[in-house]
């Protein structure tokens, strides 16, 4: 894994041809890594042991044959019910599942995300978010992935980030914090990289996250409403002395929402949305190494998505299949991923 590295999510699940044209999108970009969500109920939900693999196996195949490398979300729709309950109840289950995921996809499989957003509590059974619980998931996943595949980088969850405090959810440096406490100061035998979620929210991507509190009309008035916030996340793991372990963007970017009240406060244009995510990287680039990983953008599109879809304002090209909908980011990061990386440049980059 490159510091930084360059990776953005996909949805590759029903659509083959949609999956395989996306794929070399991204290869031509300059992209390393795919993230995929492989959603538990969509392979085991008929029963314990009984498993459909024709997509996942499709899937990993895809990646595979574009020489990328790819980022496993292993978790449940928050609103999917199935027979193993709900977390931290499922934990065992869960394990057996990553079990047997790791193992068919031994070497084909690179890295294993463990969860989503724990600190919400629709994402943990509607339960108060609790890091002990997580930390409890996090060692029976890291030792059922290590066990199928011992050279499989397990990441922790990213955490949403957020000041609510209260049943519904945790802010996420206390739930960041929280877990150190309770996995003993250091990840070993829980996870080899922490993840986290970054989003610009209205911030340049070179805001100092003490600006973005201190100016509450402008930026929100909270440090995690600037892409910075990474930065806080980063001293708590050197708190607890966790300085060799990396950090792994697992979602980050920007949004040009017009339309739903909660995103278009803190929409960017296309044009900056472009320029944002470039200068991230470049952030990264200068500012965290070595200990910056792997930074998955969101969105490539899903091509169900219209306008009214929130997340068809955070792609990097839009929902589109066979046509593509070309958009500034993707041109932009074409231009930049590929000169970085000292590559032949990016056929589809602008011309300037």
């Amino acid at each position: 894994m490159l510091s930084p590295d360059y990776g953005a999510q996909a949805f590759l699940w029903w659509r083959p041809e949609v999956a395989d044209r996306d794929l070399q999108l991204l290869k031509d970009a300059g992209f390393n890594w795919v993230k995929q969500t492989f959603d538990w109920k969509l392979i085991e939900g008929a029963g314990p042991g009984q498993f459909d693999w024709s997509h996942a196996d499709r899937v990993v195949q895809q990646v595979n044959e574009k020489g990328l490398r790819l980022l496993a979300r292993v978790s449940l729709d928050p609103e999917a019910k199935i027979w193993a309950g709900p977390p931290p109840q499922n934990v065992d289950a869960y394990a057996d599942f990553l079990f047997a995921l790791a193992s068919r996809y031994r070497g084909r499989i690179h890295a294993y995300q463990i969860w989503n957003e724990p600190n919400l509590a629709r994402e943990w059974g509607g339960k108060r978010p609790n890091p002990a619980e997580y930390a409890i998931m996090l060692k029976k996943a890291y030792a059922a992935i290590k066990r199928a595949d011992p050279n499989a980088i397990v990441i922790t969850a990213g955490m949403a980030p957020t000041g609510t405090d209260n049943e519904i959810a945790m802010p996420d440096e206390r739930f960041y914090d929280e877990l150190y406490q309770a996995i003993g100061g250091s990840g070993d035998g829980y996870f080899d990289m922490l993840g986290v979620h970054a989003a610009g929210y209205k911030a340049p991507p070179e805001l100092d996250p003490a600006e973005a509190a201190a100016n509450k009309p402008l930026y929100g008035g909270e440090r995690f409403f600037a892409f910075r916030h990474v930065e806080d996340i980063r001293r708590i793991m050197e708190r607890y002395g966790d300085t060799n372990r990396r950090v792994v963007i697992l979602e980050f970017g920007w949004t040009s929402d017009p339309i739903h009240p909660e995103y278009a406060w803190h929409a960017v244009s296309e044009e900056e949305k472009a320029a944002y995510l470039v200068r991230a990287y470049q952030w990264a680039q200068e500012h965290w190494r070595p200990w910056i990983g792997l930074m998955s953008l969101i969105f490539m599109p899903d091509v169900k998505w219209t306008e009214k879809d929130e997340q068809y304002w955070w792609s990097i090209i839009g929902p589109a299949y066979p046509d593509i909908h070309w958009r500034p980011a993707y041109m932009e990061l074409c231009l930049y991923l590929n000169k970085v990386q000292g590559r032949p440049r990016c056929k589809y980059a602008p011309k300037h």
